[in-house]
């Protein structure tokens, strides 16, 4: 996001755009790298009535996505000069956070360390909204369907941990 903190970008400029889409994209296969929902052990654990079937995720996740993508390139290309590392850097974490889940989950083997990924994800999704909320309040309701899909993630990711402790 280093492209975006120095300097102002032009009005209308596609680079924010570009930048966010790119880091989004990143982060998705950066994540999905790890997830596999045919393997035993998934299988294997007791999953609570609302688990969404395999299928809903990609379906979920792919808009969520862009329109983490979109809101991220129009905050940061109308963030001004002393705010747009902030917001960068808070877009940067989250997506790292993002990915780093199922590298916990699938990767780990581990509903609680998931548990406790999920809940910075949550944190990190708050702080992202509400900076982006000061540059601009479109891009941040944009970002309301994702965080609440992060927040249906902690409630689904700690009933699976209630369901298989020992």
């Amino acid at each position: 996001m280093r492209l975006l903190s120095e300097g102002r970008t032009r009005p209308g400029s596609a680079l924010p755009y570009a930048v966010t889409a790119t880091a989004v994209a990143a982060a998705a296969l950066a994540g999905a790298a790890a997830v596999d929902p045919d393997s035993t052990w998934y299988r294997r654990l007791d999953k609570p009535a609302f688990q969404p079937p395999s299928w809903a995720f990609g379906a979920v996740w792919t808009p969520l996505y862009a329109s983490l993508a979109w809101a991220g390139g129009r905050a940061l290309s109308r963030a001004a000069e002393g705010s747009r590392s902030a917001l960068a850097f808070s877009l940067g974490a989250n997506l790292v956070l993002n990915a780093s889940w199922n590298w916990l989950f699938f990767g780990r083997r581990s509903p609680r360390a998931g548990l406790v990924g999920t809940l910075l994800i949550d944190a990190g999704t708050i702080q992202l909204i509400r900076r982006t909320a000061a540059v601009d309040r479109v891009a941040a309701r944009a970002l309301l369907p994702y965080a609440g899909w992060c927040g249906f993630a902690t409630v689904l990711n700690a009933a699976i941990v209630r369901r298989n402790r020992g």
